[in-house]
């Protein structure tokens, strides 16, 4: 078998430096960022990145630095969604994307800020075994159902559930083309117990916080870093992440670890922390 390290980040789409973070002596910009998140990848060695929240201009800086570090890393395109590989272990044999669309069936309101809720999917082919599976990454809606919330905005809920329901019908799909274990990973902007991760575990996919057999990170891998600033990292627990790894058809016990890393470098480069799972196909 061949282990894998498949992880998911939202690097917070932001391209520009603002006066908050010029007051603090801090940049915010792309350009500043995009080094920490190379410093990053280099420590954690992820063989393929499942991206949320993610600027051309973001990607095409994240590549070149791949690049001159002399880092076999190829990009598929997906908007907001991009997913990056390591080409000298993976044949990329088949991809498809989404953008969500903004309307929900039955109910008013729009359900897609400015088209960035998407998902975007890559079949791969593991060259040292033959191995197939297919990867995706997904952003969904991130309003709350909770009339409480400065965020609400009725039918979130079931905008996120109509959302992953897209995401696995393409898996579906893909899956029975190819006979091959599935991963969705993201910003799903929901806990656990919300609908559309209950969604998720109807149709057939478990949380590889379940499957981990060797360790799994117990935090909420979210911060507090946004265009007035940013702070450290006190972890919440676990029910509370809405950054998720699900899996379905892979054999059982491969899912050995399910884990974060959160240095202090890390603060200032986006509110989510990474979370990967090490996979035996």
């Amino acid at each position: 078998m061949t282990k894998l390290r498949l992880m998911s980040t939202n690097q917070w789409a932001c391209d520009k430096n603002n006066a908050k973070w010029e007051e603090m002596g801090a940049d915010c910009s792309y350009s500043a960022r995009m080094p920490g998140f190379l410093k990053y990848y280099i420590e954690t060695k992820p063989d393929i990145l499942g991206l949320q929240e993610v600027t051309a201009k973001m990607a095409d800086k994240l590549m070149r630095l791949f690049s001159e570090e002399g880092l076999p890393y190829a990009l598929l395109w997906g908007k907001d969604t991009p997913i990056i590989y390591r080409t000298d272990l993976f044949e990329l044999v088949d991809s498809t994307f989404l953008v969500y669309p903004e309307e929900l069936p039955g109910h008013e309101g729009v359900f897609n800020n400015g088209k960035t809720k998407s998902y975007n999917a890559g079949v791969f082919r593991v060259k040292e075994s033959g191995k197939l599976f297919v990867l995706m990454t997904t952003h969904l809606w991130y309003r709350s159902s909770d009339p409480a919330s400065k965020s609400y905005q009725p039918y979130s809920d079931e905008a996120r559930t109509y959302q992953i329901g897209l995401a696995i019908d393409c898996l579906d799909q893909l899956q029975a083309k190819y006979d091959c274990p599935a991963v969705i990973m993201g910003d799903m902007n929901a806990q656990r117990s919300k609908p559309c991760i209950q969604h998720a575990f109807s149709r057939g996919f478990a949380h590889c916080y379940d499957l981990a057999t060797e360790h799994r990170d117990e935090g909420n891998g979210h911060h507090y870093c946004f265009p007035d600033g940013y702070k450290g990292y006190t972890p919440g627990p676990a029910a509370n992440a809405i950054d998720h790894i699900l899996v379905r058809g892979f054999d059982e016990g491969t899912i050995r670890t399910y884990d974060r890393y959160a240095p202090d470098y890390y603060m200032c480069l986006s509110d989510h922390i990474p979370v990967w799972i090490d996979v035996e196909i």
